[in-house]
């Protein structure tokens, strides 16, 4: 079946119906969402992740302290960045310093990582790996990347981490401009070029809609029963920015035109506890036109189910194919909404700060991330006291 006869298809079946439309999701997510009972969460936690660094490495002295400054518990860093010391390939793409075929983990490496977590009482949560699979075209390089994924997922369960999460990004990740914030603040904006179609063939070639799945669907069901072995869950974050048209920079991406649509189909591939995501509620923003009336059923359906190993938590000003990254405090998402379903539907994992605006005296985002942190425990105290 086409890609335009799978979408007419699942607007006139029982998917679209539950689903409304495929440029949004409608209101009631799959099933019409139950009520769910108020209930304190003190599982929930602040943690931290590659995108702010303190020092040399991630889990160097310097940058574990700067986060346990902050009530940070857990810590998931990118293996990749930290044998090269914070210095590793295209962090937009996430392809390694070697290529795409580069990423094994070295489990010296991890070693290291983990002593230097357990020695000031962090939690090594989770791990980083590289998106060098999904642009791989030649099906015996693909093997042999998909056979280094699994051997990630026995290393990672060999130093007690049972999350990897992974970004597929066939297109690095798009943004296009700058918008003067609050104070001296610089958000970073995205709006889709009215000459997109006119923009060159990205590092992946031409992928068609029915190739990117087919790619997805042999990464799951090669990794995800390894994962199940080991104990391993792995965390998919959404594509940055969903919903591009067809054919930008050659690509029809796997969450286009509906990350919602997309989800549910990500998600059902391989039903398993071990295929999960690590949910993005900025990015989700991104491909929406609605997003306080599309994103909490899409969280309760995912958070019900334990699909949801972790949670960055980005606001952005807009929505689909024209935003900027703001301020948690400032954005057009109700994170208030968000957090109840998370308290309610006993998530136990990290809420990460993510994509903080950056100032001239702030260069690095330390101080961005630190009201991040700070921003994130207040939300988890405010929800938890208004049940007993």
């Amino acid at each position: 079946m086409q890609r335009r006869d799978f979408g007419k298809a699942l607007i006139g079946g029982a998917v679209g119906a539950a689903l409304g439309c495929l440029t949004d999701a409608a209101p009631a997510f799959g099933q019409p969402q139950k009520k769910l009972t108020p209930r304190r969460n003190t599982k929930m936690h602040v943690g931290a992740d590659y995108h702010v660094m303190e020092g040399t490495t991630l889990t160097s002295k310097e940058n574990l302290e700067y986060n346990l400054r902050f009530g940070v518990k857990s810590i998931s860093p990118d293996p990749d960045q930290e044998a090269h010391r914070g210095k590793a390939g295209h962090f937009d793409a996430f392809i390694p310093a070697e290529g795409p075929l580069g990423g094994a983990f070295d489990p010296d490496v991890l070693k290291q990582m983990k002593d230097n977590c357990d020695a000031v009482g962090m939690w090594l949560e989770a791990l980083r790996t590289d998106s060098g699979y999904i642009i791989l075209k030649d099906p015996s390089d693909q093997d042999r990347k998909l056979d280094q994924i699994c051997e990630n997922v026995r290393k990672a369960a060999q130093v007690d981490v049972r999350i990897i999460s992974y970004h597929w990004t066939m297109i690095p990740i798009r943004r296009n401009g700058t918008a003067p914030g609050r104070g001296d603040a610089v958000y970073s904006t995205f709006k889709l070029e009215n000459d997109w179609k006119n923009l060159p063939v990205g590092i992946a070639g031409p992928v068609s809609y029915n190739e990117y799945w087919e790619r997805i669907e042999k990464f799951l069901k090669r990794v995800i029963p390894v994962c199940a072995e080991y104990k391993v869950a792995m965390a998919n974050h959404p594509y940055d920015p969903p919903g591009l048209p067809y054919g930008y920079e050659g690509v029809e991406n796997f969450d286009s035109p509906s990350i919602y649509t997309a989800y549910k189909k990500y998600e059902q591939m391989v039903d398993s506890p071990w295929n999960g995501f690590q949910m993005d509620l900025g990015v989700i923003g991104e491909g929406s036109t609605d997003v306080n009336r599309t994103e909490p059923p899409l969280v309760q359906y995912m958070a019900e189910r334990g699909k949801i190993k972790q949670v960055h938590m980005r606001n952005i000003k807009g929505g689909l194919n024209d935003f900027q990254e703001v301020y948690p405090d400032e954005g057009v998402i109700d994170f208030f909404k968000i957090m109840r379903i998370f308290r309610d539907t006993g998530y136990e994992g990290s809420f990460l700060p993510d994509h903080m605006p950056s100032s001239p005296g702030d260069p690095g985002k330390l101080q961005a991330y630190a009201f991040g942190y700070g921003y994130i425990h207040a939300l988890i105290n405010s929800v938890n006291s208004e049940v007993s």
